[in-house]
């Protein structure tokens, strides 16, 4: 979005016609389109989340919406290679990478907010969440995905673990599917047309890789570098038609951090399988390991080794490549070989990057693990936020303000000067009341300013949305509006190619670095044979 000196909108950038002017009419026609049942919705999900809302739920389902993150299953997933199971973890890998692409991709082409707040509140663990678009959720992408997929591998005939432990396994997945979904609907960041797209694109993800996953995996292995170079080809197009959105949103940098991880996990498949460190057991490309082998101990010791592995290398690439690759960018971008994207500032335009970027990576900072583990030890911590947070609630806020200014304006035009009162039946005002709490929420939509509550421990309570002027009609106008949301920080063009080469490093890593790094060690399955 084009900006003033002072940080705020063009003055003919208003929220009438912002996204008729940033989108091409075959964006913005299903926008618009889509925009009134995200409207509609919303009531709805402020009654459902007023009736069933305990300080409890608010702990359970901001904890648990960690679970359907990118950072958890970036966490979790080198575990799986580690430990033998890479058929598994490679599945994993490839529908986590669809999810969250494709997600982020349809949230930056329609571009549609998410349920409003206020009437909602924000139950979050995570500040970074609120500031992309609603539709479609990549939680819900994400948890329903891995649920698909892992089910219908405990259900096939190759399954290989006991029924006690398949029915238990299941159980699992079937809760922390519904545990995510529901949990975007209760803590007000989703409404249903969100996490039901989520989820069904979840499930298409998940199946497609049990149906042609291992098809894939057998054409990488048996082509030449010819077919890794294809496969990196088509994940660098898909990078570069991601589309532009209207609004400053960070879906397109875990969509690129998920494509880097995809360029480095199908190389390094690749290219380990053929070296002789590698198994064949039970698929190819295996780390060696087995339990019974090294034990325990070195077991835990391989997984430490091989995370501080990963920290170290992007402790060391990223800000490497922050500063390497801007004198690069300037002398690409003199002879006209730079496409740079909206909201990335170019190289031309500032001397140097700042040494430590608060950013929304999938992978945290060393920095930042100590709050994670708080948070961890702290499962009853969250924030919870009422109004716009972000510039596409903002504008949805503004946006929904004048249209019920608009409608007020026609009913007192069509409103007759005479009105007949008569004596209302039980049933009658009970269905006025209900009435009433509807117009309740309804009047709440578009009158939001931007509010935040800090942390909200298990001795604090649930703070409720403040009533009197703060919902008033008029609200603060849109200058007024933007300067209080918090604003995105800057981010440089270089930041692109900087995730792709850091994640796919990483993939490198944990598919073929980190076993040779194992067997250098001594905590590889040879060292004990």
């Amino acid at each position: 979005m084009a900006k003033e000196g002072n940080g705020r909108p063009d003055a003919g950038l208003r929220s009438l016609n912002h996204y008729q002017n940033k989108l091409p009419a075959w964006r913005y026609w299903p926008r618009q389109k889509l925009l009134p049942l995200v409207r509609y919705e919303t009531p709805y999900l402020a009654w459902l989340q007023e009736k069933i809302r305990t300080p409890s739920f608010d702990s359970y389902f901001a904890f648990t919406a960690n679970l359907g993150t990118h950072t958890f299953f970036m966490v979790f997933l080198p575990i799986l290679f580690w430990c033998g199971h890479t058929s598994l973890g490679r599945g994993l890998i490839h529908i986590l990478a669809s999810g969250v692409f494709f997600s982020g991709f349809l949230k930056d082409l329609l571009c549609l907010p998410r349920p409003l707040s206020p009437p909602l509140q924000r139950i979050t663990m995570s500040g970074s969440a609120a500031l992309e678009y609603g539709f479609p959720s990549t939680h819900s992408t994400n948890a329903v995905s891995v649920a698909v997929y892992v089910l219908v591998l405990l259900n096939s005939s190759d399954t290989t673990v006991s029924p006690v432990t398949n029915l238990l396994l299941q159980g699992v997945m079937y809760i922390y599917a519904i545990s995510i979904v529901f949990g975007r609907l209760y803590c007000g960041m989703h409404g249903f047309l969100d996490v039901i797209v989520g989820s069904i694109l979840g499930a298409i993800i998940g199946l497609l890789q049990y149906a042609y996953g291992e098809m894939y995996d057998q054409w990488i292995l048996s082509g030449s570098m010819k077919e890794v170079a294809i496969v990196v080809l088509i994940i660098l197009t898909l990078v570069r038609i991601h589309p532009e959105p209207a609004d400053d949103c960070p879906c397109f940098d875990d969509s690129v951090a998920f494509a880097g991880v995809a360029l480095g996990a199908e190389t390094a498949y690749w290219h380990y399988a053929q070296t002789s460190f590698a198994s064949t057991e039970p698929t190819p490309a295996t780390i060696p390991y087995r339990l019974e082998s090294i034990g325990w101990f070195k077991t835990i010791l391989r997984i430490v080794v091989g995370v501080l592995a990963i920290f170290a290398w992007r402790e060391v690439m990223k800000p490497s490549l922050l500063r390497v690759l801007p004198p690069i960018f300037r002398v690409l971008e003199k002879v006209g070989l730079i496409f740079p994207r909206r909201f990335f500032t170019k190289a031309s335009e500032y001397k140097k990057i700042p040494g430590r970027l608060k950013d929304d990576d999938v992978l945290p900072n060393v920095s930042e693990i100590p709050s994670i583990l708080t948070s961890i030890r702290h499962p009853r911590r969250r924030a919870i936020s009422i109004g716009p947070q972000s510039e596409a609630d903002a504008y949805e806020t503004l946006a929904y303000r004048e249209k019920r200014r608009r409608e007020s304006v026609s009913s007192d035009r069509r409103r007759s000067p005479s009105v007949s009162v008569n004596r209302a039946s039980p049933a009658a005002e009970a269905d006025h009341k209900a009435q009433s709490k509807w117009d309740e929420y309804e009047h709440m939509m578009g009158t939001g300013t931007p509010r935040y509550s800090p942390d909200v421990t298990s001795t604090g309570k649930t703070p409720s949305p403040p009533a009197g002027p703060d919902y008033g009609l008029e609200g603060p106008d849109e200058k007024d509006m933007f300067s209080r949301i918090t604003k995105p920080r800057v981010r440089y063009d270089v930041e692109v190619v900087t995730k792709l080469i850091v994640y796919s490093g990483i993939s490198w890593l944990v598919m073929e670095g980190s076993p040779l790094l194992f067997e250098f060690l001594g905590l590889g399955v040879r060292d004990v044979e």
